[in-house]
């Protein structure tokens, strides 16, 4: 499999018996990692969890949503890290399942009108 970064540079992964051999194509020299299938895996999680991260760090325009408006993956303005998990709507209020970068979550109620700030719209 081939991933082009751009500008010449690019990445190319193989999967073989012997695990997975990934070679890195900066435009002017290249270099081989041998993974072993866990290593792989480990490389790829890593890259999953920092490529969440540089999106949540980078500078949003601000969006505020009504509670009823709200969407799986949302994540708040706030000092902490809260991502929405799950949104029920009862009426005029509605529940919002929250779950912070540590993986702990909770439920708030709001009022369904109420204006929720995000730093991250999903």
């Amino acid at each position: 499999m081939e991933v082009d970064l751009g500008g010449g540079a690019g990445v190319d992964l193989a999967a073989g018996p012997d695990g997975v051999r990934l070679t890195a194509r900066p435009p002017a020299a290249e270099t081989v990692l041998r993974l072993s299938p866990a290593q792989a895996r480990a490389l790829a999680a890593a890259l999953v969890r920092a490529a969440g991260e540089a999106e949540h760090a980078q500078p949003a325009e601000l969006v505020t949503v009504e509670a009823r408006d709200l969407r799986r993956g949302d994540v708040r303005d706030s000092d902490r890290s809260m991502t929405v998990e799950r949104v029920r709507a009862q009426g005029d209020s509605v529940q919002v399942t929250w779950v912070s970068g540590t993986g702990r979550s909770w439920t708030q109620d709001y009022a369904a009108g109420a204006g929720i700030g995000l730093r991250h719209r999903a």
